[in-house]
């Protein structure tokens, strides 16, 4: 059985409202801020799809309007002209096969992985490393490309990556309860129509079944959609 601390249990007995709009829904969220740290909050969407089916996979990167407050650590796997392109917009590492041998040996003090397409034949042998840690360089979320200094930069900055889970959900991080209400709601905006905007053809029914909204160490609120 899960244990909940008194904080939560009290937050949780005033009452969650379903289906709140928006702006409630945030600044519900925003008023259990008791705790003395700045907490992320995130964004869940419960999704109509069958995740066993490749072709329903939900997977992608967005770069949200006001970012989500934290700086992330890029490493980049690259040589020559790029690896200096990509120290310059920030990575915190680079380099190539003594890279990749560094993070095979358990190295995982990053938070994203950025890869030239032209390292892949090496970067490839970390699947299993970085695969269960949702690091892996991909195409799909724009972590495999040649231009790995914006790739740097973009992810440096706060860009979000998310993919759906076992149970058809998307979840990512909005920014901390101390942004603006009006910042919050602006981020969780685009990262819904980001997904909106990914429906897979072969989906039936509701493709967006439920938006719920949360922070680190409080209950969540359920979005109303429109």
């Amino acid at each position: 059985m899960r244990l909940r601390s008194k904080r939560y249990k009290k937050d949780a007995q005033e009452g969650v409202v379903q289906q709140l709009p928006l702006t409630e829904a945030v600044e519900k969220v925003r008023g259990w801020n008791s705790t003395k740290f700045d907490q992320t909050v995130e964004c869940v969407i419960h999704l109509g799809i069958d995740p066993r089916q490749a072709d329903q996979a939900i997977r992608g990167a967005i770069s949200l309007p006001h970012g989500i407050g934290k700086t992330l650590k890029v490493i980049a796997f690259c040589e020559g002209e790029d690896a200096e392109k990509a120290t310059a917009a920030g990575a915190f590492e680079t380099g190539g096969e003594e890279l990749v041998k560094k993070v095979q040996g358990g190295w995982l003090d990053f938070d994203v992985a950025i890869a030239h397409p032209r390292m892949m034949s090496m970067v490839g042998k970390l699947g299993r490393v970085l695969g269960p840690q949702g690091k892996m360089p991909s195409p799909k979320s724009g972590t495999v490309t040649p231009d790995v200094a914006q790739a740097v930069q973009d992810y440096a900055a706060g860009k979000v990556e998310f993919r759906n889970d076992s149970g058809g959900n998307v979840h990512a991080p909005m920014g901390k309860i101390s942004f603006e209400p009006q910042k919050l709601q602006d981020n969780i905006n685009a990262f819904v129509d980001r997904i909106k905007k990914m429906k897979p053809p072969s989906t039936k029914g509701t493709f967006m079944k439920k938006v719920c909204l949360s922070a680190t160490m409080s209950p969540s609120v359920e979005v109303a959609l429109s």
